[in-house]
């Protein structure tokens, strides 16, 4: 009994540790629906691959003149469909990071600002620690990503249009040469 037990165990476990030691994308391709372009690029459209690279390149390049570069390049999964987004357990935002495992971009978030913001927060876990982010105050966190990714709405939603008024403040006051380290004082 003992063994029928332990021999059970270890057969949930194997893919498990499988899993734990793939790359991200393979593990993306396991769960949802899609095909992987590049060990960074995920999609369920491949129709639309040269515009999710193409996006993707951007906001890497944007990141590095404008604020500082990523140490890593991220997976992103570009979800041309309703149906692949909500894959991922989401539903009501345009495009959601998943802890550091990957940004998954929404059907409704193919615009270079959306990407941007999303790595922006990538940029903030890198630059403060994931788990220091998540202390760091909501205006900060969101405030920078609105204002820094250049998104062309001049209103947002409440609370997200306070933040970025707060953080361009903040950031006028601080200046770009300070940016992290006055944050980090947060």
């Amino acid at each position: 009994m003992l063994n029928r037990i332990l021999i059970i165990a270890v057969a949930l476990c194997i893919p498990l540790v499988a899993l734990a030691y793939a790359r991200p994308a393979r593990v993306v391709q396991v769960f949802a629906d899609v095909s992987c372009i590049a060990d960074t690029i995920c999609i369920d459209d491949s129709a639309r691959s040269q515009e999710a690279s193409q996006l993707y390149e951007e906001a890497l390049a944007f990141l590095a003149e404008t604020i500082a570069p990523l140490d890593k390049r991220p997976l992103v999964v570009f979800c041309a469909s309703d149906e692949c987004y909500r894959s991922f357990g989401h539903s009501n935002a345009s495009a959601r990071s998943v802890g550091a495992f990957c940004i998954v971009i929404g059907p409704r978030a193919w615009k270079s600002y959306y990407v941007r913001h999303e790595m922006i927060h990538r940029l903030q876990a890198q630059q403060l620690g994931v788990l220091r982010m998540y202390g760091e105050p909501e205006w900060f966190i969101e405030g920078m990503a609105y204002s820094l990714s250049q998104d062309p709405r001049p209103d947002l939603a409440q609370p997200f249009q306070s933040f970025r008024s707060t953080f361009d403040t903040w950031y006028r006051r601080v200046g770009r040469e300070h940016l992290w380290s006055e944050a980090k004082a947060l």
